[in-house]
């Protein structure tokens, strides 16, 4: 705050957008090379969503789902869980963002051992360097320490493993749940899992009786080339969590799916108190819901899993030219979703106070680029409706602005 708030600062007042474009409030425009941090799919302004969150205007903006219920919020739980086999992810809980949408899931798991008479799996295992939101449970499961350690005494008891190899050295008759995000971690620095590794954990969990947490926040609805990461590989969780491009990037709401098996422990007669006594006063907002399900419609509609392969393949094809500046030392890509690491010229990591990422971004706006970096590693997730020529300005942006801020001498 310091510096935003500092008299030489700039700040970057964004007032219009259309497409996978924004403008500012002096006239200039950028890519939106971040998706408005990972969550704008179709593009800004998009017909199909404007035109369904106005109708939905018309009927009703927002009612309480405590005790009620609207038809957008019916209507979207039924084609969520018809994006997944018969009898299978087949029930959804409505929150407002990712963070809650993994609250729900790893309270919702505990509850549940609780219900089936087993208290004492109340442990959770999640990975190194992951990311599953701010709020108190799902920050307990983080493992950037910068978003953790402060906090570190209010956390829920967590074993963190590397991979699954180390899940041979824990206790799962104490375990809840495992969480993980499907074959990349987003804020880990866009970290790729190996291949096979969803199916393993699938094959350990039901092994040893434990529930499984699949966090999509980052990854749902095309990011990866399939709507779920998980279908990559062909494994179901029991539990999905969904925010982020759920509404297409236009408002803020939140889906944990799960399954009969879940749900059913939570029936019964109120005195029982199975209750799952979680909400928010938000939860099936229609307006939201009505925006998801025009963005599913788009999907449908305009087959846009089968264009994004396309240009899945163009964004390979110019990363790869990236690869060969001194002062990039890794690219990651995992569908629509990269990662460009840059290092020193003598190949070491940059000192992580001088921020190099985060200037490289910065200098990147002069060339018509807005996107964010993780420490050193440049971001890159676009709208999936950008363009090839609006692609190939983004990378050269980059390009250009590693150039200018890497290189020693460099003009």
């Amino acid at each position: 705050m310091k510096a935003w708030c500092a008299p030489e600062n700039d700040p970057l007042v964004l007032v219009e957008g259309s497409g996978a474009i924004l403008k500012d409030s002096r006239g200039r425009e950028y890519i939106d090379g971040n998706s408005s941090i990972w969550t704008n799919i179709h593009g800004h302004r998009h017909p199909a969503i404007d035109t369904a969150i106005r109708n939905q205007l018309d009927k009703l903006a927002h009612a309480s789902f405590l005790g009620s219920t609207n038809i957008p919020a019916i209507e979207l739980a039924r084609k969520l869980t018809r994006c997944f086999p018969a009898q299978t992810l087949s029930r959804v809980f409505y929150s407002d963002d990712g963070s809650t949408a993994i609250e729900v899931a790893i309270k919702m798991s505990l509850q549940y051992w609780q219900l089936c008479g087993s208290p004492e799996r109340s442990q959770f295992v999640a990975f190194d360097n992951a990311y599953h939101g701010d709020t108190t449970g799902a920050a307990s499961l983080g493992g950037v320490e910068t978003f953790t350690n402060r906090f570190a005494k209010l956390h829920f008891p967590v074993n963190r493993v590397a991979g699954v190899s180390d899940l041979a050295l824990l206790d799962p008759s104490q375990i809840a749940a495992i969480i993980i995000e499907p074959l990349v971690q987003g804020a880990a620095g866009i970290r790729l899992w190996p291949p096979g590794m969803l199916q393993s954990l699938r094959e350990w969990c039901d092994a040893h009786h434990v529930l499984l947490i699949f966090d999509e926040v980052l990854t749902g609805f095309g990011r990866t080339g399939r709507l779920f990461a998980c279908e990559h590989e062909g494994v179901l969780p029991d539990f999905l969590c969904l925010a982020k491009g759920l509404t297409g990037g236009y408002l803020p709401l939140a889906a944990t799916l799960s399954t009969e098996r879940i749900y059913e422990a939570f029936l019964g007669d109120y005195h029982e108190l199975k209750t799952f006594f979680y909400g928010h006063s938000y939860c099936g907002n229609p307006l939201g819901c009505a925006a998801a399900l025009a963005s599913l419609q788009i999907f449908e509609e305009q087959d846009i899993l089968k264009t994004l392969a396309g240009k899945i393949s163009l964004l390979a094809e110019l990363l790869s030219d990236l690869r060969a500046l001194a002062n990039v030392r890794d690219v990651r890509q995992c569908g629509y979703i990269a990662g460009i690491e840059v290092q020193d010229s003598s190949g070491e990591p940059f000192p992580w106070h001088e921020q190099t990422g985060a200037r490289v971004c910065f200098a990147a706006r002069k060339h018509g680029l807005l996107t964010r970096a993780i420490l050193d590693t440049i971001v890159l997730i676009p709208p999936l409706c950008t363009s090839d020529g609006q692609l190939q300005r983004a990378i050269d942006a980059i390009r250009r602005a590693i150039r200018e801020v890497c290189v020693k001498g460099a003009k």
